[in-house]
């Protein structure tokens, strides 16, 4: 899953940063408006970590550009802890949830948690689907209720293709989920192919249907 860090406090910055990849979330950063409308008009996120207060701008027009372009990705407003007025308004323009500083970081894991478990998989901790259990909260994976060991970036793809189902995909939005800005300097797929083919084995060794499908030239699909 994709974070983008919005928020201009480097040393807040860099311990959000390593709890959530700790978490094993790609986080992405922004420390202006500038550089956070420029990624969020080009990328997805899964949530967006907004601080309000930005060295070149309000992080409420942020939400504003969010809304009035249609994107789906998840928000939490970091706010002053006496900024009610921030609050109400950013959970007007469409936030999911807001965080007063300062703020205990295992709080923000969770929160983060929480906001992709609704928009993405109707706000359970488990993702079902006929003999795959995904438990989002121990990150791990049950075949025919046995355990499967994955890797890190087996276990993001599982989740993103199990989060776009019946959707293609494509190389380069996985490329870009499971590297977040790292991606822009992969000048081929190789990784993809890796990891998509390790996904493919353990799942089949653990006797699960193949679910997820190549859309030549396009992506791939996770569907029946």
């Amino acid at each position: 899953m994709k974070i983008l860090i919005i928020e201009d406090e480097r040393e807040l910055v860099k311990s959000m940063a390593q709890y959530l990849r700790q978490e094993s979330y790609v986080c992405e950063v922004a420390y202006t408006a500038q550089e956070a409308n420029e990624k969020i008009l080009l990328f997805e996120y899964d949530c967006i970590l907004l601080d309000i207060n930005l060295p070149d701008g309000n992080g409420l027009k942020i939400l504003e550009t969010l809304k009035a372009n249609q994107k789906q990705d998840g928000v939490i407003i970091i706010t002053a802890r006496n900024s009610l007025d921030d609050k109400v308004t950013g959970l007007n323009l469409g936030a999911d949830d807001y965080l007063a500083k300062p703020f205990f970081l295992p709080e923000l894991a969770a929160r983060v948690s929480a906001v992709i478990r609704r928009r993405h998989f109707n706000g359970s901790n488990r993702i079902s689907f006929h003999e795959i259990t995904v438990d989002l909260l121990g990150k791990t994976l049950h075949v025919n209720q046995k355990p499967v060991e994955l890797t890190r970036k087996e276990y993001d793809l599982l989740v993103f293709l199990l989060a776009n189902r019946n959707r293609v995909v494509s190389k380069n939005a996985i490329a870009e989920h499971l590297s977040g800005d790292d991606a822009e300097l992969l000048d081929k797929f190789d990784f993809i192919y890796t990891h998509m083919k390790n996904l493919k084995r353990k799942l089949a060794d653990a006797g699960s249907a193949d679910y997820i499908k190549t859309v030549y030239g396009l992506g791939y699909k996770f569907t029946e």
